[in-house]
């Protein structure tokens, strides 16, 4: 399968290189590809980089790894005929670190950002998970002992059912 992530820092670095380890195609998108010369290195070039709206239409499935805060604007510029039909992962979370830390939440309590991602990109299949975990988590949950539970929301239950599988 191919998948696109959409972002540059250590979220959407280290989702690519960990499903490129599970054999999956990934391009990385981003406004300054550039700037990942060094994960693509990492990766010993199995993944692509390439501009936001590059990673959307190359993956069968995108995931939004990008500051929760410019998530709507990263995924208009990944354009919505691109994410049309396809499964959305969304993974960001909407902080704000515009008075400096701790974060508050742009978005909260009658709304999320999942939600206004569903309604900006109607045509998308958005499933909501894995934003409440660190990246190496999201990875390799098998680095904490016991059984968890990691929340997976959204309306299409198809796509759920996948993004679980």
């Amino acid at each position: 399968m191919k998948i696109g992530i959409l972002g540059s820092g250590t979220v959407a670095q280290t989702l690519g290189a960990g499903l490129i380890k599970l054999g999956y195609n990934v391009k990385l998108g981003t406004r300054d590809p550039g700037k990942l010369d060094e994960w693509f290195d990492k990766v010993s070039g199995r993944g692509t980089v390439g501009s936001f709206e590059d990673a959307a239409a190359f993956g069968e499935m995108v995931f939004n790894c990008t500051a929760g805060m410019h998530s709507i604007e990263a995924l208009r510029s990944a354009r919505a005929e691109n994410l049309a039909g396809k499964i959305l992962v969304d993974v960001a979370n909407p902080l704000d670190f515009s008075s400096g830390m701790p974060p508050t939440l742009s978005v909260s309590n009658t709304d999320s950002l999942g939600e206004q991602i569903q309604r900006t990109f109607p045509e998308a299949r958005v499933v909501k998970t894995l934003n409440t975990v660190n990246a190496s988590v999201m990875i390799n949950p098998a680095a904490l002992p016991g059984k968890h539970t990691v929340f997976v929301s959204g309306n299409d239950a198809d796509a759920k059912a996948q993004v679980t599988e």
